[in-house]
């Protein structure tokens, strides 16, 4: 976890896809900062687990169940955590799916389930929380995507396609949510060891050996390294912070050489 920790003393976030890997990582840091983390997701045990690791550090979670696909059962929920814990004032969309095809083979379900997931379900979530924040007139959401939603990535246009118009959405949505005191930015971390991501896009051994190969950083970053900086875009250190994305990924998007003796 980061060594720089945000204050969150008395104040509640809500992260999706919180029961593993980077959502996880968040909501243990969010908690170790003093607030409330309430963690949701489809499948109750990793949920509880997450809580068990936050609870056993001396922290303050909850977990709840949800599809995020379902926006009425999103709605339900982000309304029953504001009524339990009296506020929310973070909203993390994490939740995500993701697997490597060629274009011309995806079938139209597998375009579908991750534009649901990745893009509707994103809006769902904050649409639901923004009705909170904007009514209190403050609040901060975070939304995590990839660097391919802007310059594209070959297997991986589902993705890429939803997490572009995720970015598109908070842009758009900075900008009209700024005058109510509620902001909503991107993180867009780099290749991450989450057990997750390893099955659906590095499988194998030689996979992942080139996916380390195109990070000039010689490295894979961790949930915990990743939680610093997403906490920091949520707290109010970064309170003049809107519609923006920050980039974690040791410089993988930048580092495409093409002339010259190779950095290896």
């Amino acid at each position: 976890m980061s060594t720089t920790r945000e204050d969150f003393t008395g104040k509640v976030a809500l992260i999706t896809g919180g029961g593993s890997g980077i959502g996880r990582g968040i909501a243990m840091e969010y908690a170790a900062g003093g607030g409330t983390a309430v963690v949701l997701g489809r499948r109750p045990d990793p949920l509880n687990e997450t809580v068990q690791l936050i609870e056993a550090a001396g922290g303050k979670a909850a977990a709840v169940t949800c599809d995020v696909r379902d926006a009425d059962a999103v709605t339900a929920v982000v309304d029953g955590v504001v009524e339990q814990h009296g506020r929310l004032d973070s909203l993390v969309n994490n939740a995500a799916g993701n697997f490597v095809v060629p274009g011309k083979d995806l079938s139209p379900n597998g375009w579908r389930a991750v534009i649901d997931i990745v893009l509707n379900g994103t809006f769902f979530c904050t649409r639901a929380a923004a009705q909170h924040m904007l009514a209190a007139g403050s609040g901060s959401i975070l939304n995590v995507i990839a660097t391919y939603a802007w310059h594209g990535h070959p297997g991986t246009v589902h993705s890429a396609a939803a997490k572009a118009g995720v970015l598109a959405m908070t842009r758009t949505l900075a900008v009209e949510w700024a005058p109510d005191g509620v902001r909503i930015n991107c993180i867009a971390p780099g290749p991450t060891e989450t057990a997750g991501a390893g099955a659906a896009l590095w499988a194998t051994d030689a996979e992942r050996a080139s996916v380390m190969a195109s990070v000039p950083a010689n490295r894979f970053t961790t949930p915990e390294e990743l939680a610093g900086p997403a906490t920091f875009l949520l707290s109010d250190r970064a309170h003049y912070i809107t519609g923006d994305v920050l980039t974690v990924d040791g410089g993988q998007w930048l580092g495409k050489q093409i002339y010259g003796d190779s950095l290896r």
